[in-house]
């Protein structure tokens, strides 16, 4: 009689801390055993020469998010969230946006609506602050924070979201007292409007020009500023989607003098520049997001950052718009200036296939790195760990088997996003998900969706341990 529900055999397993040959069981949705020559599975997995990852979790991705200019993002749960798990991305952390004049329980409720019986994943919502009210402060965000919304972005740019310092200060206060990670996107709200119109008032409209609206002292300052505003509130802040060298000189001068602030980066800043904006005609506009991409220079400071630990996170912001669309990049038609463009790519698919290829087969970062940077550490930052991001006893068996060494050129074609395009089109890379387990359950194998709509869980989130102030720890 079979032992095991299902049974994963002859692969190299890997987490955060280490590789090794073993078997691994699983019974009722979770990892229940690991080690040598385990007994029979209902189902039987073979493994040999494969890697055996935990799944994916992307921190930081967009689905379904409401827009207030018209544009519609393009993936919903159910196409965004089967792109995910066709990239070995068995967990999504996407945002309820609270927008200004609505309550914070009022976005909550409309954002589980729009997710309600479509995502083929589990998923855990942030919240993003908006219009921090003092009903918010004192009441709303904190019993949010206690029904498992533990995490919040606070936005530096972008006039419908932009919070000023004393604002972000108040809701580092609510970090702190309550024990919730804060996000910062870190741009300078001021610097970019000033340039903007310095920019558009010389005719220089074209996709290019998005870089030229935010250059690097544009984040660079918006990161000290966060910074200090943390030592100030004596909170653990997460600077989102770090872009480049002056930037990731500013985390790191906070993380010298013990200061937990933490750091995210995506694969647009590892592979995509500055030169991408700057192809034919309006073709650039697949490549506006913010901040920008930046140029091989600071390509390479983020890759230095991944390797000596300046970065804790590799997210997709997955920002899904369709270009040749009214309701997408082209919201102004094929001359929309570039301010009016919406920001983000798409990229919740192909962020394992990056980070492996660039990263781990380049030898840039080590396998266990890998693993913590997509997986392990985003649970642990967000307050799912240890059920979601590894491989261990008693975790949920997300799991993915991954083809170390099969090629693949990166088109929109192959992809399972409702983008029609992909900024990646014609990157060849080594790696990619070959089976995709969620709670035991195989959703992709060897090329077939095997999932059921519907049968991801939202999952409340625990207090994170990294969010800790330090008078706690």
């Amino acid at each position: 009689m079979a032992q095991f529900d299902t049974v994963i055999r002859n692969g190299t397993l890997a987490t955060a801390s280490d590789v090794f040959a073993a078997d691994l069981g699983i019974t009722g949705g979770k990892i229940v055993a690991i080690g040598a020559s385990l007994a029979a599975g209902k189902t039987e997995i073979d493994a040999r020469g494969k890697l055996v990852l935990p799944g994916g979790v992307d921190g930081h991705c967009h689905f379904d998010q409401p827009t207030s200019d018209g544009t519609v993002m393009a993936d919903d749960f159910y196409t965004g969230s089967r792109s995910a798990a066709w990239g070995g991305t068995t967990t999504v952390i996407p945002f309820a946006i609270q927008f200004k004049g609505q309550s914070l329980r009022d976005a909550v409720a409309d954002y589980h609506r729009r997710a309600n019986g479509k995502s083929f994943i589990d998923y855990a919502f942030h919240l993003i602050v908006s219009d921090p009210t003092e009903q918010l402060i004192g009441q709303d965000l904190p019993a949010l924070i206690r029904d498992g919304y533990t995490s919040f972005k606070i936005y530096m740019t972008y006039d419908d979201m932009k919070l000023n310092d004393r604002q972000v200060l108040d809701l580092l206060t609510v970090a702190r007292r309550d024990g919730a990670m804060a996000m910062i996107h870190a741009e300078n709200a001021d610097f970019i409007s000033w340039l903007t119109d310095k920019l558009l008032a010389e005719g220089h409209t074209e996709p290019r020009y998005h870089a030229a609206s935010r250059p690097m002292a544009v984040e660079r300052e918006a990161t000290h500023r966060a910074i200090t505003m943390a030592e100030l509130a004596d909170v653990p802040i997460l600077i989102v989607h770090v872009s480049g060298r002056e930037a990731v000189e500013q985390i790191h001068w906070a993380q010298g003098r013990g200061m937990k602030i933490y750091a995210e980066t995506c694969p647009q800043y590892m592979v995509l520049t500055e030169h991408d904006l700057h192809a034919p005609g309006f073709e650039g506009a697949k490549c506006i997001c913010s901040p920008p991409p930046r140029d091989k220079a600071n390509q390479a400071a983020i890759w230095d950052g991944l390797a000596s630990g300046v970065f804790q996170i590799v997210s997709s912001d997955h920002a899904p718009f369709r270009y040749a669309d009214p309701k997408g990049k082209m919201v102004r038609g094929d001359k929309t200036p570039f301010n009016w463009v919406p920001n983000g790519i798409p990229g919740v698919e192909t962020r394992l296939p990056i980070l492996f290829s660039e990263g781990v087969k380049k030898g840039r970062i080590s396998l266990q790195r890998f693993v913590e940077l997509s997986a392990t550490n985003p649970a642990k930052m967000y307050g799912l760990y240890p059920r979601k991001g590894t491989l261990a006893i008693g975790a949920d068996a997300d799991i993915v088997v991954y083809d170390p060494e099969r090629k693949v050129k990166i088109t929109n074609s192959l992809l399972h996003h409702n983008v029609d395009y992909t900024p990646y089109e014609g990157l060849e890379v080594t790696g990619w998900p070959e089976t995709v387990l969620s709670r035991g359950e195989v959703l992709v194998d060897r090329g077939h969706f095997m999932a059921s709509e519907g049968r991801g869980q939202f999952l409340p989130c625990d207090l994170p341990d990294m969010a800790k102030p330090k008078a706690a720890a």
